[in-house]
């Protein structure tokens, strides 16, 4: 059973930035698909960011430009910076192992992280 647990939610003024990390337990973390996935109360599930076991990086147009993901094989850890924040970013954030393709078909996810964007 993997692992997964988010760290570096908080409260930031809009405009400002967070970091968000993930670890992740096993020994084969190189060999899944991981991303970042936010849900706000009533609302839908939203992934944010993705990374393939290739590297691959997807966003969805409404972070482009703003998030970046990472992962560290050698370290077995997600991250994701946030920059230039928004109210509409105020979220409970979620590091996952996703369905190769997905950006937010859950497989395993961790507790979340909240950020909230004031």
């Amino acid at each position: 059973h993997v692992q997964l647990v988010e760290s570096g939610g908080g409260s930031v003024q809009a405009g400002g930035s967070l970091r968000l990390s993930c670890a992740v337990s096993g020994h084969t973390y190189s060999t899944y698909c991981v991303a970042w996935f936010r849900q706000r109360p009533g609302n839908e599930r939203e992934g944010v960011a993705a990374v393939e076991t290739d590297s691959r990086i997807k966003y969805p147009s409404s972070v482009k430009g703003r998030f970046t993901i990472s992962r560290d094989n050698a370290k077995n850890t997600l991250s994701l910076q946030l920059n230039s924040l928004k109210t509409e970013d105020t979220a409970m954030y979620y590091c996952a192992i996703v369905v190769p393709g997905s950006i937010s078909q859950a497989r395993e996810r961790g507790q979340g992280t909240q950020v909230t964007v004031s």
